[in-house]
């Protein structure tokens, strides 16, 4: 699927652009019947996790169960797909993740368009990525790694959780950024790509931090940074990235999606009350075992996000020729 640049403005103002006809009597009795979100990955990560968290909150406060239903497969696009088909009423929503943006550009043979079919409601978590190495490698900072991997051209192997991952999309955006040279080695998830962090037979792996942090605090794996534009509370003592190579940032994120046309006051309704949700402490507090923060804002804030992350990962793609499998 290409995507030119007005293309990405869309995606920004497509909240805005909504159909205009007189929805307020809907928004009153919104949600009149059980809602369910779907998620592109199995049940028991982060991501569905994130799912329950925000289902929850909302079945509290609108009244109504918000109802999770894993569709996992296909890098998330059989989930994408069953939102694209589906009624724009607001009863079946889409939880929003990084490889959406970058399934838009590393696959043009979809039956849909993320940026044309999918509009913004709302973001919900950013989750730092964890640039970690096995003990064994010896680098104890990101400038030692750099050194050590230009002195070792090609000998380092770096683990991702798959082709065309948001962990891939992070190596190769290091690799792109720093000129060094590592071998990919992709896994079918992250569970087995740690498996083989820890047992030596990949050198770095830019993971999750919320399946790592355990790892790390028991000195299993070290941390070097991570790859968000600030520090993680989760992680305070550990550098960014960007502090020894400047621009570099790369995140997870999870937020919510409807089908297009979905009514702006059912988006509306459904923002206010996640927002709602990012304010309460409780609610920040289960984030945050997570290892992420609050990414609340307006659902062009969340377009613009996607946008930025189908920009970035498009340049990262080409850099490094992944191809969809």
């Amino acid at each position: 699927m290409k995507l030119p640049r007005r293309n990405f403005l869309h995606l920004a103002v497509g909240a805005a652009a909504l159909p205009a006809a007189p929805r307020i009597a809907l928004a009153q009795t919104y949600p009149s019947r059980p809602v369910r979100i779907i998620v592109g990955v199995a049940a028991g990560g982060a991501q569905d996790t994130v799912a329950r968290l925000i289902g929850q909150w909302l079945s509290e406060r609108l009244g109504q169960p918000f109802l999770i239903e894993n569709r996992p497969g296909a890098s998330t696009n059989i989930a994408t797909e069953v939102v694209v088909k589906s009624p724009p009423d607001g009863y079946i929503l889409l939880l929003v993740t990084p490889q959406n943006a970058i399934n838009a550009t590393l696959d043009e043979n979809l039956n849909f368009n993320f940026v044309r079919d999918i509009v913004p409601v709302a973001g919900i978590v950013r989750e730092p990525v964890v640039m970690e190495v096995n003990p064994s490698v010896p680098v104890k900072t990101v400038p030692e790694f750099i050194a050590y991997a230009k002195a070792n051209p090609g000998k380092v192997n770096y683990a991702s959780a798959g082709n065309g991952s948001v962990s891939h999309l992070a190596a190769e955006l290091f690799k792109m950024m720093t000129g060094i040279d590592m071998v990919h080695v992709p896994y079918r998830g992250g569970a087995p790509a740690l498996t083989d962090l820890f047992a030596g037979r990949v050198q770095v792996f830019f993971a999750a931090l919320a399946g790592s942090i355990a790892s790390i605090r028991a000195g299993k794996l070290r941390a070097l940074a991570v790859t968000t534009a600030t520090r993680s509370d989760a992680l305070p003592d550990t550098p960014t990235v960007g502090e020894f190579v400047p621009g570099f940032e790369a995140s997870a994120w999870n937020g919510i999606g409807a089908p297009n046309g979905t009514p702006a006051d059912v988006i509306d309704k459904l923002n206010r009350q996640i927002n709602a949700g990012l304010a309460d402490s409780r609610f920040k507090a289960r984030l945050a075992d997570l290892g992420g923060i609050p990414l609340a804002g307006s659902p062009p804030d969340f377009g613009k996000l996607i946008a930025e992350d189908i920009e970035k990962s498009a340049k990262v793609i080409k850099f490094a020729g992944i191809k969809a499998e």
